[in-house]
């Protein structure tokens, strides 16, 4: 049946029967009967495939159920596997390497005391003189042995404990392994294939950590291996993985010893150059990153050997600056970065005295690494550039991406100097006293200075004023140059908010740049930058601003995405302008739009029209994303002069009035598209961003709009409704002239939804999350606003699997594995906590003070940190929650509750005793009845 099955698997075409026989083989791997038919399997006459699920049969009863076999018979069986390895050495490679791992899993778990010494003794049985098999052979098989026996060890499913004891074992195995290998690497007469099974044993047994001084030899002599192009990339793996394993670091003088020995490499690195070798290029490049990023601070310490190390220092700018274009003509230059960043923490860490003799050192050389990486971030020419294949280009963005990481960070070591630097570099390019400079030359240096100033302050600078004066000087002929230039602009928006002078030099080419399609994103990016730092000094710019947005967006320049982004910038523009002004500027900008919804409201529904009419509506909400007058007042008083700062705001919001002018239209559009939930959204979103900008001064529109929003969910219920819903029960909760409207909606939502749930929630997944977050929001508001709380919160019957969630002290439990509702405790916590003091100090029902003690347990055990913060802020205000408990009354109260979480009965028995005292009836005949 076994040999059928195995048939069926290898041979039989039809997936189902394979299928079968897989499963029946797992079964049959794991059965008492498989010790029998494992070494029946592996007979010689069986094919190779047989063979193999025999010798994984043994493997798997091995590792798994070794209980099962009795100690006495651990020698046979050991004896057995060495005489079919033995068997196989010179037969089928994949069967012998699934033996040498059941072996290597028996040794592993008989050591150390069923099997000492197991090591020693695999080298002495394969070393001896074995009849029909030839030495080649055996030794091949040996060290096919010793290398997978530490992949199992790092695999094995050993206890912990057991773990220790078996590599400490091993390592001290490492003494029988070493001479082996070196004699058998050193050998002028060894095969090759066999010195490149040595070097994968040395990669495998270093994942134990055997100590580095110990392996010395190995190294040396895989270094010498290097030459040997069969060779070279077992041994790159070989020394890269000694080099790298963490125990090394102790073992400074083999590292002072290593060092040598790789710029010895640095003659063949040139020669792999020269010929457009990139493979062993990569090696080398490997093997000195890998000792310099691992080792820097080890070999830093050495002060007498400075020279040696910082020639390596040298070899890996070397590396990083190797001839070629990233990804084209070379990979190696990306592997180096990495390296630049170990080094300048470590030189950085060094107290102040010795950092300033490093720094004498190494300084010049990142102010070289700044030259070398801004050559390597060059364009390539435009007709090579052409001729890349679309990945290429994106790895080329990337490599470009984390060059301009690399700068940033190299500027905490150089400081201003290397923008000091960078300027008198871009200012001999413009002012061409170096005659044969090219675009890629000003872009790189360009985008040195975008990289610094993206991320970092730049305003002390003092050459800021004279780059932006540079800038209009570029000739910009190229699409890469003119998105750097734009690019840098936008990374210097917050300067120009400082310097407001420097803006008339700029903005024209922004502006210009916008109605260029391929210079889409950088011009959109850096026009909302500059808008929204700059927007108290753009006034006397803002309608030329208007008019070219307007322009470049009737003529659909941009992609969807641009032109939500040009919104928004509008948005922040139209923000410091008088309200009469962006009425007028609103009118001119939306009035095309709603023309043309009005048009598309008229048309029956199709795909082309729906998307136009989603176009419409995302303008619409990020145009109101970021139009916030309110922000005004704020930020005139704290950071703007007062010049800057706008008139009083009087009247209705601007955007109030726009929403409130286009919401029949809106309600058409609904009508016709109800029951596509990508236009609900989209019409959800407007009210939506609306409400989260611009807060209690979106009061007008709550009655008309929570009279909609129930309309609509009643007709088609959709999952944005619900989310806009909970927007305004979390702005408008607390704001009785409000509240009625919405509490009205929450109702309608709340019987529409359980009669969803009723027909089954599993159909509306995305319904049955929103609702939760809703529901999560609107019970700590229930539970603090207690009128409106009691009366509907514990008169709405939900289904079973929905109850356990909606009261607090099983929906706190939740805010760990539901983010919503963390987020819901984490804004609305504190409140719930002073209600819940407020209601225990007397403003409430003594009948309920129960459920207030548990809503206490439950934020205890959930929510520990921010009950402590809490308690602490709320009990401090003298008088609350009653003018009867004195201040050790409370504390002691805190520390009790505080301490209890675990007890719920035990709290709810402070609490019954602290809210007796605060409504002095402690000790009194109404507490014998309590």
């Amino acid at each position: 049946e076994g040999m059928g099955a195995l048939h069926q698997l290898y041979y039989d075409p039809n997936i189902e029967n394979k299928n079968l026989a897989q499963k029946w083989l797992m079964q049959a791997q794991v059965s008492p009967q498989a010790w029998q038919f494992c070494w029946v399997l592996l007979r010689p006459e069986k094919v190779p495939e047989i063979q193999y699920f025999g010798a994984s049969a043994l493997h798997t009863k091995i590792s798994r159920y070794w209980g099962d076999i009795p100690a006495e018979q651990y020698d046979t069986l050991k004896t057995q596997l060495f005489s079919q390895i033995a068997h196989f050495a010179s037969g089928s490679k994949i069967v012998l390497t699934r033996l040498c791992v059941a072996l290597a899993s028996l040794a592993l778990n008989m050591m150390p005391e069923a099997w000492p010494g197991a090591v020693s003794e695999m080298v002495r049985m394969f070393q001896e003189e074995g009849g029909e098999v030839d030495g080649r052979a055996r030794c091949l098989a040996l060290l096919e042995l010793l290398t997978v026996l530490p992949e199992e060890f790092q695999t094995s499913r050993l206890p912990q404990y057991r773990k220790g004891q078996v590599r400490g074992a091993l390592g001290r195995e490492w003494t029988a392994v070493y001479p082996l290998l070196q004699q058998l690497l050193r050998q002028p007469d060894s095969p090759p294939l066999v010195k490149a099974r040595v070097l994968k044993c040395l990669s495998s047994w270093v994942l134990l950590d055997v100590p580095l001084n110990e392996s010395e030899g190995l190294v040396e002599a895989s270094f010498t291996a290097l030459a040997d192009p069969e060779l070279f990339d077992t041994a790159v793996e070989a020394i890269v993985n000694t080099i790298s394993q963490p125990d090394s670091q102790r073992y400074v003088n083999t590292l002072l010893k290593l060092v040598p020995q790789v710029l010895q490499l640095q003659e063949q690195l040139r020669d792999a150059i020269q010929n457009g070798d990139m493979e062993t290029s990569h090696g080398i490049c490997r093997i000195a990153v890998s000792l310099g990023e691992n080792h820097s601070r080890a070999l830093l310490e050495q002060v007498e050997h400075w020279q040696s190390f910082l020639a390596l220092v040298n070899m890996i700018m070397f590396c990083t600056g190797i001839p070629g274009h990233y990804p084209v003509n070379e990979t190696t230059s990306s592997l180096t970065l990495t390296f630049w960043y170990t080094l300048q923490d470590d030189i950085m860490s060094f107290e102040a005295e010795k950092q300033a003799i490093y720094l004498q050192v190494y300084r010049p050389v990142y102010f070289q690494l700044v030259d070398v990486l801004l050559h390597k971030a060059q364009f390539p020419t435009d007709e090579e550039y052409a001729s890349w294949s679309s990945d290429e280009k994106e790895q080329f963005r990337i490599y470009r991406v984390d060059v301009s990481d690399t700068l940033m960070y190299v500027y905490e070591m150089l400081g201003a100097e290397l923008l000091s630097n960078l300027y008198d570099k871009l200012g001999r390019v413009l002012t061409n006293t170096e005659p044969t400079t090219t675009w890629q030359h000003t872009e790189a240096l360009l985008y040195g200075f975008q990289s610094i100033a993206e991320t970092i302050d730049v305003n002390y600078s003092d050459v800021i004023p004279g780059l932006i004066g540079l800038i209009p000087r570029i000739n910009i002929n190229n699409v890469q140059l003119a998105d750097t230039v734009m690019f840098t602009i936008g990374a210097l928006a917050e300067w120009l908010a400082d310097h407001p002078v420097m803006l008339s030099s700029v903005l024209p080419l922004v502006l210009q740049a916008l109605g260029n399609p391929d210079l889409s994103v950088s011009s959109v990016s850096t026009l909302k930058k500059i808008c929204r730092e700059c927007k108290y000094d753009l006034p006397p710019y803002a309608a030329n601003i208007v008019a070219v947005s307007q322009e470049v967006l009737i003529k659909q320049i941009h992609k969807t995405s641009q032109c939500m982004w040009l919104m928004q910038a509008l948005g922040f523009l139209l923000s410091a302008l008088p309200v009469e002004e962006i009425l007028r500027n609103l009118h001119s900008l939306i009035t095309p739009y709603i023309q043309q919804l009005e048009k598309l409201a008229g048309e029956t529904p199709n795909p082309s029209n729906k998307l136009a009419i989603i176009h419409i509506l995302g303008l619409l909400s990020n145009l109101f994303t970021t139009l916030d007058i309110t922000k005004q007042e704020e930020e005139s008083g704290e950071n703007a002069p007062p010049i800057k700062s706008a008139p009083p705001q009087t009247g209705p919001n601007p955007v109030v009035v726009v929403l409130q002018q286009v919401f029949a239209l809106i309600q058409t559009v609904l009508s016709k598209w109800l029951n596509d939930s990508q236009v609900v959204e989209a019409v959800c979103a407007i009210f939506e961003k609306s409400v989260k900008t611009l807060l209690h001064d979106f009061a007008p529109m709550v009655s008309q709009l929570s009279e909609m929003l129930g309309q609509m969910y009643s007709t088609i219920p959709q999952a944005s409704a619900l989310d806009l819903t909970r927007q305004m029960v979390h702005i408008f909760a607390s704001e009785t002239n409000n509240f009625p409207p919405i509490k009205a909606l929450f109702e309608l939502v709340t019987s529409v939804t359980l009669t969803i749930f009723q027909q089954g929630p599993r159909d509306h997944p995305d319904i049955v999350d929103s609702f939760m977050q809703l529901q999560a929001q609107v019970c700590f508001w229930f539970l603090i606003s207690f009128t409106l709380g009691f009366s509907l919160l514990f008169r709405c019957p939900f289904l079973s699997h929905f109850s356990s969630l909606l009261s607090c002290t099983e929906l706190i439990p939740r805010c760990a594995d539901i983010p919503p509702v963390g987020q819901v405790v984490q804004e609305n916590g504190k409140l719930l906590l002073l209600a819940v003091l407020e209601a225990i100090g007397g403003q409430s029902s003594r009948s309920v003070m129960d459920q207030f003690a548990e809503v206490l347990f439950c934020l205890n055990k959930h929510c520990f940190a921010l009950l402590t913060v809490w308690l602490k802020e709320a009990l401090r205000s003298p008088g609350f929650p009653s003018s009867r408990v004195s201040n050790e009354q409370k504390d002691t109260f805190s520390q009790q509750v505080l301490r209890e979480r675990v007890n719920k009965r035990r709290v709810k028995d402070i609490v019954k005793e602290f809210t007796l005292v605060c409504r002095g009836l402690h000790g009194t005949e109404y507490a014998a009845d309590y």
